[in-house]
Protein backbone atom coordinates (compact mmCIF):
# COMPACT_ATOMS: atom_id res chain seq x y z
CA UNK A 1 0.00 0.00 0.00
CA UNK A 2 1.49 3.31 -1.06
CA UNK A 3 0.87 6.07 1.44
CA UNK A 4 1.70 9.73 1.86
CA UNK A 5 1.58 9.50 5.65
CA UNK A 6 5.14 9.19 6.90
CA UNK A 7 7.16 9.55 10.07
CA UNK A 8 10.24 11.65 10.47
CA UNK A 9 8.69 14.90 9.21
CA UNK A 10 10.79 16.98 11.61
CA UNK A 11 10.11 19.05 14.71
CA UNK A 12 6.68 20.59 15.28
CA UNK A 13 6.57 24.11 13.88
CA UNK A 14 6.40 25.69 17.36
CA UNK A 15 9.66 23.98 18.36
CA UNK A 16 11.70 25.07 15.34
CA UNK A 17 14.45 27.60 15.96
CA UNK A 18 14.11 31.18 14.81
CA UNK A 19 11.18 33.55 14.24
CA UNK A 20 7.75 32.18 13.39
CA UNK A 21 6.13 34.27 10.65
CA UNK A 22 2.45 34.13 9.82
CA UNK A 23 2.98 32.62 6.33
CA UNK A 24 5.58 30.25 4.93
CA UNK A 25 5.49 30.68 1.15
CA UNK A 26 6.93 27.50 -0.37
CA UNK A 27 8.23 27.96 -3.91
CA UNK A 28 9.22 24.92 -5.98
CA UNK A 29 11.09 25.73 -9.16
CA UNK A 30 13.11 24.18 -11.96
CA UNK A 31 13.90 25.78 -15.33
CA UNK A 32 11.45 28.65 -14.85
CA UNK A 33 13.74 31.60 -15.62
CA UNK A 34 11.19 33.41 -17.88
CA UNK A 35 8.58 33.47 -15.09
CA UNK A 36 10.54 33.50 -11.85
CA UNK A 37 10.98 37.24 -11.31
CA UNK A 38 7.25 37.78 -11.72
CA UNK A 39 6.67 35.00 -9.16
CA UNK A 40 9.09 36.32 -6.55
CA UNK A 41 8.10 39.96 -7.12
CA UNK A 42 4.52 38.98 -6.34
CA UNK A 43 5.71 37.86 -2.90
CA UNK A 44 8.04 40.77 -2.11
CA UNK A 45 5.42 43.25 -3.32
CA UNK A 46 2.83 42.19 -0.74
CA UNK A 47 1.79 44.87 1.76
CA UNK A 48 1.54 42.20 4.47
CA UNK A 49 5.17 41.56 5.37
CA UNK A 50 5.06 38.80 8.02
CA UNK A 51 6.21 35.97 5.79
CA UNK A 52 9.16 33.79 4.97
CA UNK A 53 9.76 32.47 1.46
CA UNK A 54 11.45 29.08 1.17
CA UNK A 55 12.61 28.53 -2.40
CA UNK A 56 13.75 25.05 -3.39
CA UNK A 57 15.52 24.92 -6.74
CA UNK A 58 15.89 21.61 -8.49
CA UNK A 59 18.90 21.35 -10.79
CA UNK A 60 18.14 23.74 -13.66
CA UNK A 61 19.64 24.35 -17.09
CA UNK A 62 18.84 28.05 -17.07
CA UNK A 63 19.37 30.98 -14.66
CA UNK A 64 16.71 29.90 -12.15
CA UNK A 65 19.12 29.43 -9.25
CA UNK A 66 21.01 32.66 -9.93
CA UNK A 67 17.78 34.67 -9.90
CA UNK A 68 16.64 33.10 -6.63
CA UNK A 69 19.96 33.89 -4.96
CA UNK A 70 19.67 37.52 -6.11
CA UNK A 71 16.42 37.85 -4.18
CA UNK A 72 17.82 36.04 -1.14
CA UNK A 73 20.83 38.40 -1.07
CA UNK A 74 18.49 41.41 -0.88
CA UNK A 75 15.85 40.04 1.51
CA UNK A 76 16.63 37.89 4.60
CA UNK A 77 13.10 36.50 4.56
CA UNK A 78 14.21 34.25 1.67
CA UNK A 79 15.81 30.85 2.23
CA UNK A 80 17.25 28.90 -0.69
CA UNK A 81 17.81 25.15 -1.00
CA UNK A 82 19.00 23.19 -4.01
CA UNK A 83 18.63 19.53 -4.87
CA UNK A 84 18.75 17.13 -7.84
CA UNK A 85 16.01 17.14 -10.43
CA UNK A 86 13.06 14.90 -9.51
CA UNK A 87 10.53 15.74 -12.23
CA UNK A 88 7.83 16.78 -9.77
CA UNK A 89 7.09 19.66 -7.36
CA UNK A 90 6.59 17.13 -4.54
CA UNK A 91 10.24 16.69 -3.52
CA UNK A 92 11.03 20.44 -3.31
CA UNK A 93 7.81 21.03 -1.37
CA UNK A 94 8.82 18.34 1.11
CA UNK A 95 12.26 19.89 1.50
CA UNK A 96 10.65 23.24 2.26
CA UNK A 97 8.24 21.73 4.79
CA UNK A 98 11.19 20.35 6.73
CA UNK A 99 12.43 23.91 7.22
CA UNK A 100 9.21 25.94 7.37
CA UNK A 101 8.48 27.92 10.55
CA UNK A 102 5.34 29.83 9.62
CA UNK A 103 1.91 29.22 11.07
CA UNK A 104 0.34 28.70 7.64
CA UNK A 105 1.79 27.35 4.40
CA UNK A 106 1.19 28.62 0.88
CA UNK A 107 2.37 26.38 -1.98
CA UNK A 108 3.55 28.45 -4.94
CA UNK A 109 5.10 27.17 -8.17
CA UNK A 110 7.92 29.15 -9.72
CA UNK A 111 5.98 29.87 -12.92
CA UNK A 112 2.90 31.19 -11.07
CA UNK A 113 2.32 34.22 -8.83
CA UNK A 114 0.21 35.69 -6.02
CA UNK A 115 -2.34 38.46 -6.58
CA UNK A 116 -1.56 41.97 -5.35
CA UNK A 117 -2.63 42.46 -1.72
CA UNK A 118 -3.64 38.80 -1.38
CA UNK A 119 -1.67 38.05 1.80
CA UNK A 120 -3.46 40.84 3.67
CA UNK A 121 -6.84 39.50 2.60
CA UNK A 122 -5.83 35.94 3.46
CA UNK A 123 -4.58 37.03 6.88
CA UNK A 124 -7.88 38.81 7.56
CA UNK A 125 -9.90 35.78 6.46
CA UNK A 126 -7.89 33.46 8.67
CA UNK A 127 -8.11 35.87 11.62
CA UNK A 128 -11.91 35.76 11.37
CA UNK A 129 -11.83 31.94 11.73
CA UNK A 130 -8.47 31.16 13.38
CA UNK A 131 -6.96 27.75 13.90
CA UNK A 132 -8.57 25.77 11.06
CA UNK A 133 -6.44 23.09 9.42
CA UNK A 134 -7.24 24.09 5.84
CA UNK A 135 -8.48 27.29 4.20
CA UNK A 136 -9.58 26.47 0.62
CA UNK A 137 -9.37 29.49 -1.68
CA UNK A 138 -9.77 30.10 -5.40
CA UNK A 139 -7.38 30.43 -8.33
CA UNK A 140 -7.37 32.62 -11.41
CA UNK A 141 -6.29 30.58 -14.43
CA UNK A 142 -4.22 31.96 -17.30
CA UNK A 143 -3.97 29.41 -20.11
CA UNK A 144 -1.21 30.55 -22.45
CA UNK A 145 -1.93 27.73 -24.86
CA UNK A 146 -5.48 28.82 -25.69
CA UNK A 147 -5.44 32.49 -24.76
CA UNK A 148 -7.81 32.05 -21.78
CA UNK A 149 -7.18 34.76 -19.19
CA UNK A 150 -8.46 35.14 -15.65
CA UNK A 151 -10.93 32.26 -15.34
CA UNK A 152 -11.65 31.88 -11.61
CA UNK A 153 -12.05 28.40 -10.14
CA UNK A 154 -13.43 27.71 -6.68
CA UNK A 155 -14.40 24.40 -5.09
CA UNK A 156 -17.24 25.81 -3.01
CA UNK A 157 -20.27 28.07 -3.67
CA UNK A 158 -19.21 31.72 -3.40
CA UNK A 159 -21.70 32.49 -0.61
CA UNK A 160 -20.75 29.41 1.43
CA UNK A 161 -18.54 30.32 4.41
CA UNK A 162 -19.45 27.70 6.99
CA UNK A 163 -16.81 25.81 8.95
CA UNK A 164 -16.79 22.11 8.12
CA UNK A 165 -15.02 18.92 8.97
CA UNK A 166 -12.85 17.41 6.25
CA UNK A 167 -15.43 14.80 5.20
CA UNK A 168 -18.15 17.48 5.10
CA UNK A 169 -15.89 19.66 2.94
CA UNK A 170 -15.37 16.76 0.53
CA UNK A 171 -19.11 16.26 0.13
CA UNK A 172 -19.77 19.96 -0.36
CA UNK A 173 -17.00 20.27 -2.95
CA UNK A 174 -18.33 17.30 -4.88
CA UNK A 175 -21.84 18.74 -4.89
CA UNK A 176 -20.52 22.05 -6.28
CA UNK A 177 -17.80 21.08 -8.77
CA UNK A 178 -18.06 17.25 -8.91
CA UNK A 179 -14.52 16.93 -7.61
CA UNK A 180 -13.48 16.15 -4.00
CA UNK A 181 -9.81 16.73 -4.87
CA UNK A 182 -8.62 20.38 -4.79
CA UNK A 183 -5.25 21.50 -6.13
CA UNK A 184 -2.62 21.99 -3.43
CA UNK A 185 -2.10 25.59 -4.56
CA UNK A 186 -5.77 26.42 -3.87
CA UNK A 187 -5.49 25.68 -0.15
CA UNK A 188 -3.75 27.48 2.72
CA UNK A 189 -2.59 24.78 5.14
CA UNK A 190 -1.85 25.10 8.85
CA UNK A 191 1.73 23.88 9.14
CA UNK A 192 1.11 22.18 12.47
CA UNK A 193 -1.67 20.10 10.92
CA UNK A 194 0.61 18.84 8.13
CA UNK A 195 3.39 17.97 10.57
CA UNK A 196 1.16 16.40 13.20
CA UNK A 197 -0.63 14.30 10.57
CA UNK A 198 2.60 13.31 8.80
CA UNK A 199 1.06 14.45 5.51
CA UNK A 200 3.33 15.11 2.56
CA UNK A 201 3.19 14.64 -1.20
CA UNK A 202 5.04 11.67 -2.69
CA UNK A 203 8.50 12.56 -4.02
CA UNK A 204 8.81 12.31 -7.79
CA UNK A 205 5.10 11.72 -8.36
CA UNK A 206 3.54 13.86 -11.07
CA UNK A 207 -0.14 14.80 -10.59
CA UNK A 208 0.78 14.60 -6.89
CA UNK A 209 -2.15 16.81 -5.84
CA UNK A 210 -4.51 13.96 -6.66
CA UNK A 211 -2.77 11.70 -4.15
CA UNK A 212 -2.09 14.27 -1.43
CA UNK A 213 -5.19 16.47 -1.43
CA UNK A 214 -7.85 13.81 -0.70
CA UNK A 215 -5.89 12.61 2.33
CA UNK A 216 -5.27 16.10 3.66
CA UNK A 217 -8.86 17.21 3.14
CA UNK A 218 -10.35 14.10 4.75
CA UNK A 219 -8.04 14.26 7.79
CA UNK A 220 -8.67 17.96 8.44
CA UNK A 221 -10.65 18.64 11.58
CA UNK A 222 -11.73 22.14 10.54
CA UNK A 223 -12.01 23.49 6.99
CA UNK A 224 -12.98 27.11 6.29
CA UNK A 225 -13.48 28.24 2.65
CA UNK A 226 -12.21 31.77 2.03
CA UNK A 227 -13.03 32.06 -1.71
CA UNK A 228 -10.07 34.42 -2.12
CA UNK A 229 -8.74 34.18 -5.74
CA UNK A 230 -5.22 34.85 -4.51
CA UNK A 231 -3.34 32.40 -6.74
CA UNK A 232 -2.56 33.23 -10.38
CA UNK A 233 -2.14 29.86 -12.07
CA UNK A 234 -0.35 29.69 -15.41
CA UNK A 235 -0.94 26.80 -17.82
CA UNK A 236 1.91 26.92 -20.32
CA UNK A 237 3.57 24.76 -22.94
CA UNK A 238 6.52 22.63 -21.80
CA UNK A 239 5.50 22.47 -18.13
CA UNK A 240 5.65 19.15 -16.27
CA UNK A 241 2.01 18.46 -17.13
CA UNK A 242 2.01 19.73 -20.74
CA UNK A 243 5.52 18.83 -21.95
CA UNK A 244 4.33 15.93 -24.09
CA UNK A 245 1.00 15.04 -25.76
CA UNK A 246 1.78 11.33 -25.28
CA UNK A 247 -1.05 9.94 -23.09
CA UNK A 248 1.21 7.09 -21.92
CA UNK A 249 3.65 9.47 -20.24
CA UNK A 250 1.62 9.95 -17.06
CA UNK A 251 0.01 6.52 -16.91
CA UNK A 252 2.48 5.04 -14.34
CA UNK A 253 2.00 8.05 -12.03
CA UNK A 254 -1.77 7.91 -12.35
CA UNK A 255 -1.76 4.18 -11.62
CA UNK A 256 0.19 4.79 -8.39
CA UNK A 257 -2.31 7.48 -7.43
CA UNK A 258 -5.21 5.11 -8.04
CA UNK A 259 -3.61 2.39 -5.93
CA UNK A 260 -3.03 4.84 -3.09
CA UNK A 261 -6.53 6.31 -3.20
CA UNK A 262 -8.22 2.90 -3.41
CA UNK A 263 -6.22 1.84 -0.35
CA UNK A 264 -7.00 5.06 1.50
CA UNK A 265 -10.73 4.63 0.89
CA UNK A 266 -10.56 1.09 2.28
CA UNK A 267 -8.70 2.46 5.31
CA UNK A 268 -11.22 5.19 6.14
CA UNK A 269 -14.17 2.89 5.35
CA UNK A 270 -13.04 0.64 8.22
CA UNK A 271 -12.80 3.51 10.70
CA UNK A 272 -15.63 4.13 13.20
CA UNK A 273 -18.04 6.84 12.13
CA UNK A 274 -17.27 6.68 8.41
CA UNK A 275 -19.88 8.68 6.48
CA UNK A 276 -21.18 6.37 3.74
CA UNK A 277 -22.26 9.42 1.72
CA UNK A 278 -18.60 9.73 0.73
CA UNK A 279 -18.70 6.43 -1.16
CA UNK A 280 -20.51 7.61 -4.33
CA UNK A 281 -18.36 10.73 -4.92
CA UNK A 282 -15.14 8.77 -4.35
CA UNK A 283 -16.39 6.09 -6.73
CA UNK A 284 -17.35 8.69 -9.34
CA UNK A 285 -13.92 10.34 -9.14
CA UNK A 286 -11.57 7.37 -8.88
CA UNK A 287 -13.41 4.90 -11.10
CA UNK A 288 -13.70 7.49 -13.85
CA UNK A 289 -9.93 7.93 -13.84
CA UNK A 290 -8.99 4.50 -15.24
CA UNK A 291 -11.94 4.51 -17.61
CA UNK A 292 -10.92 7.90 -19.01
CA UNK A 293 -7.12 7.70 -19.02
CA UNK A 294 -6.76 4.09 -20.19
CA UNK A 295 -9.87 3.57 -22.31
CA UNK A 296 -10.63 6.94 -23.85
CA UNK A 297 -10.65 6.99 -27.67
CA UNK A 298 -7.35 8.91 -27.64
CA UNK A 299 -5.64 6.47 -25.26
CA UNK A 300 -6.79 3.43 -27.21
CA UNK A 301 -5.71 5.04 -30.47
CA UNK A 302 -2.24 6.22 -29.40
CA UNK A 303 -1.11 3.75 -26.72
CA UNK A 304 -0.63 0.05 -27.33
CA UNK A 305 -2.85 -2.39 -25.50
CA UNK A 306 0.21 -3.94 -23.89
CA UNK A 307 1.44 -0.61 -22.49
CA UNK A 308 -2.01 0.26 -21.21
CA UNK A 309 -2.33 -3.10 -19.47
CA UNK A 310 1.16 -2.98 -17.95
CA UNK A 311 0.68 0.52 -16.56
CA UNK A 312 -2.88 -0.04 -15.36
CA UNK A 313 -1.76 -3.21 -13.57
CA UNK A 314 0.35 -1.01 -11.27
CA UNK A 315 -2.89 0.16 -9.65
CA UNK A 316 -3.73 -3.38 -8.55
CA UNK A 317 -0.46 -4.81 -7.27
CA UNK A 318 -2.19 -5.90 -4.07
CA UNK A 319 -5.26 -7.32 -5.78
CA UNK A 320 -8.70 -5.93 -6.53
CA UNK A 321 -10.13 -5.90 -2.99
CA UNK A 322 -9.91 -2.13 -2.47
CA UNK A 323 -11.15 -1.49 -6.01
CA UNK A 324 -14.12 -3.81 -5.50
CA UNK A 325 -15.05 -2.04 -2.25
CA UNK A 326 -15.18 1.31 -4.01
CA UNK A 327 -17.04 -0.19 -6.97
CA UNK A 328 -19.80 -1.29 -4.60
CA UNK A 329 -20.72 2.39 -4.15
CA UNK A 330 -20.95 3.06 -7.87
CA UNK A 331 -23.63 3.17 -10.54
CA UNK A 332 -24.56 0.14 -12.63
CA UNK A 333 -22.75 1.35 -15.79
CA UNK A 334 -19.54 1.89 -13.81
CA UNK A 335 -19.90 -1.53 -12.18
CA UNK A 336 -20.15 -3.14 -15.61
CA UNK A 337 -17.14 -1.11 -16.75
CA UNK A 338 -15.26 -2.33 -13.65
CA UNK A 339 -15.83 -5.93 -14.70
CA UNK A 340 -14.35 -5.25 -18.14
CA UNK A 341 -11.43 -3.38 -16.59
CA UNK A 342 -10.60 -6.43 -14.44
CA UNK A 343 -10.90 -8.64 -17.51
CA UNK A 344 -8.45 -6.35 -19.31
CA UNK A 345 -5.87 -6.60 -16.49
CA UNK A 346 -6.27 -10.28 -15.66
CA UNK A 347 -6.58 -11.79 -19.13
CA UNK A 348 -4.34 -10.19 -21.78
CA UNK A 349 -5.78 -12.33 -24.54
CA UNK A 350 -9.21 -10.85 -23.87
CA UNK A 351 -8.02 -7.26 -23.91
CA UNK A 352 -9.65 -6.68 -27.27
CA UNK A 353 -13.03 -7.45 -25.72
CA UNK A 354 -12.57 -4.83 -23.00
CA UNK A 355 -11.47 -2.30 -25.60
CA UNK A 356 -14.54 -3.08 -27.69
CA UNK A 357 -16.82 -2.56 -24.66
CA UNK A 358 -15.36 0.87 -23.93
CA UNK A 359 -15.18 1.92 -27.58
CA UNK A 360 -18.69 0.90 -28.64
CA UNK A 361 -20.70 0.90 -25.39
CA UNK A 362 -19.31 2.79 -22.41
CA UNK A 363 -17.70 5.81 -24.11
CA UNK A 364 -20.76 6.57 -26.30
CA UNK A 365 -22.92 6.30 -23.16
CA UNK A 366 -20.72 8.87 -21.40
CA UNK A 367 -20.99 11.23 -24.38
CA UNK A 368 -24.78 10.98 -24.34
CA UNK A 369 -24.87 11.55 -20.58
CA UNK A 370 -22.67 14.65 -20.84
CA UNK A 371 -24.83 16.09 -23.63
CA UNK A 372 -27.95 15.56 -21.52
CA UNK A 373 -26.40 17.55 -18.67
CA UNK A 374 -25.76 20.62 -20.81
Amino acid sequence: MMTSEISGSGKPAAERDGPHPFFSVVVACCDVEPYLRECLDSVTGQAFADWECIVVVEESKDATERIVREYAARDPRFSVFTQPRSGSPAAPRNTALRHAKGEYVIFLDGDDSIAEGALTRLRDGIAAHPGADLYPCAIAVFDERHGVSGEVRDNYPPDFRAEMTGPEAMLRSFQFVRDPCPMMQMTICRLGFLLESGLRPVDGLRCEDSEFSPRALYRARRVVPLHEPFYLYRIRPKSIMTASPDPARLMPDRARILRSNYAFFAEIFSEPGFDVRLGPPWAAKWLNWPYFFWFSPKAMRLVSRRTRRETLSLAFGGGFGDFDLLTSFSTTPRKVAAAFLKLFVRHPAAGWLADAFFRFAYNPLVVLRDRAKR
